[in-house]
This record gives C-alpha cells, sequence and structure tokens, in this order.
C-alpha cells in the first residue's frame, strides 16, 4: 500500500482555563475530516515558536501544508499598529504559519489556505490586508457571517464568488461562479507579487489567489472544508490539493 500524503495543519492557541486545562493547543474537526476524507494523513503542528529546528524537522516530513481559519493576524506582521478593528490575535500561530508558509513557497511544496490561511500566505509573501473589510473598504458587501452569534451556521450559502478564467483554481473547480459561505472580517488589501487573483466578491474584494508559477499555492476566503463530500467543486479543489501533495512526495 502507498503511502499516503502527510498534510501538515498548524494550530491555534487556546488560553488555559483556570482549574481545569493548561494551555493548549487546537484545530477544528472540520478541517482534519475533510483532508482525511479527501485521502490525507493530517499533521496538526503544535505552535513552537521558540524552537525552529523542531519546526524545521516536522516540515521536512511533510507532503503538503494547509492553512485553517482562525483568529486575525497581527498587523504587526504586515507593517501596521494594531487598531481597534482587530480582533483577538495569536502571535505564535503568526510566526509559525508565515514560517512555514515561507518554506513551502520557496520550496515549492503545495500549500492550501483558507479564510485566514488566504490571508497568512498573503502576508508570508509580502501582501498586506484589511484589518476589517466593512470599516476600511468603501461600498463593500457583508462577509462577517459569524456562527457564533447562532444566526448563521458554517455552510451556509451567503454570496457569490466569480472565479477567473484559465485560472488554475478555474480549471479545478470547472465553474465561472461558486456559491460560497463567508465568516472573516478581513481580506486581502494589497496581493503579494508572489500570487495573481483567481477569485473576486462582487465588490471586488479578492476572494482567491494562486502562484502562477506552476507551484500548488492556492487560498480561498471562504471555508470548503464544510462541503466536503457534498459539493463537487470543493470535492475537486482538495483532490487536486492530495495530487499536488502526491507528486511532491514522488
Amino acid at each position: 500500500m502507498s503511502r499516503r500524503p502527510v498534510i501538515g495543519v498548524p494550530t491555534q492557541n487556546q488560553p488555559a482555563m483556570q482549574g481545569s486545562l493548561p494551555p493548549t493547543w487546537i484545530m477544528g474537526h472540520s478541517y482534519v475530516k475533510a483532508l482525511t476524507a479527501s485521502g490525507a494523513v493530517p499533521w496538526l503542528i503544535p505552535l513552537l515558536d521558540d524552537d525552529e529546528d523542531t519546526l524545521r524537522q516536522m516540515y521536512e516530513q511533510l507532503d503538503g501544508l494547509f492553512l485553517a481559519g482562525g483568529v486575525d493576524m497581527n498587523p504587526e506582521t504586515y507593517g501596521e499598529e494594531v487598531s481597534d478593528f482587530c480582533g483577538r490575535i495569536d502571535v505564535a500561530r503568526d510566526r509559525v504559519e508565515i514560517t512555514l508558509t515561507r518554506w513551502a513557497l520557496d520550496e515549492h511544496k503545495p500549500v492550501l489556505g483558507v479564510c485566514r490561511g488566504i490571508q497568512v500566505m498573503n502576508v508570508a509573501a509580502g501582501g498586506t490586508l484589511y484589518q476589517d473589510v466593512m470599516a476600511q473598504r468603501p461600498k463593500t458587501i457583508r462577509h462577517d457571517y459569524f456562527p457564533y452569534t447562532g444566526e448563521f451556521a458554517r455552510d451556509e450559502i451567503t454570496h457569490d464568488v466569480g472565479v477567473e478564467a484559465g485560472s488554475r483554481l478555474g480549471k479545478i473547480v470547472d465553474a465561472p461562479r461558486l456559491s460560497v459561505n463567508s465568516m472573516h472580517h478581513q481580506g486581502i488589501k494589497e496581493l503579494a507579487g508572489a500570487f495573481r487573483p483567481a477569485a473576486y466578491a462582487a465588490d471586488g474584494l479578492i476572494e482567491g489567489m494562486e502562484a502562477p508559477n506552476g507551484h500548488f499555492a492556492v487560498g480561498v476566503q471562504w471555508h470548503p472544508e464544510e462541503f466536503i463530500g457534498r459539493d463537487g467543486a470543493t470535492d475537486r479543489l482538495f483532490a487536486a490539493f492530495m495530487q499536488a501533495a502526491v507528486e511532491f512526495k514522488n
């Protein structure tokens, strides 16, 4: 039996809960299950931001890198001061994900980023973000359909994105337009030169990007993991990522 591709998934910090739990590294089930359903062996990566040697040893075992959603990126990572628009940040996660992403981009190891993940990829390559799309970008549509209010589900379809014809993403999903969920308030402001746009929301916000050099480095602003197994475009996206990881492994 051939070895399945190993996909690294950096975790997120959960603060200590007094009398219950010490500081903990966590990651949502849906990301891991989507990767497993697609044929991957997920490897949850602890946020050892003070131990680059161990981090590198883990990275060397990976056939691909998956960057999940989560808390806001620290604006200091793209040269801005933290404003009132910014929510909770995780400095260790920023450091680890940016480091892993830069290694992967340098070595053409496959990368797929969703929601926060597309933002990490952009920042790691020199791009910037809106700290809050609604507050800082005129004439924007709503993007922050967060499930924690109880009003929206994680798989709730909230708007469409137009997919660029001829893009890698477009060829993978095989559709000019996708109906997606939306759980973010930050977004791409200045796109890094290492990427090209691959999908836009109706207000022009970049919601998909990719490396133009043949490297599988794809980011989407929505949460496709919520639709695995019941949406053809989603299944094709994860399958393409797995294929790229298998090719890298081999």
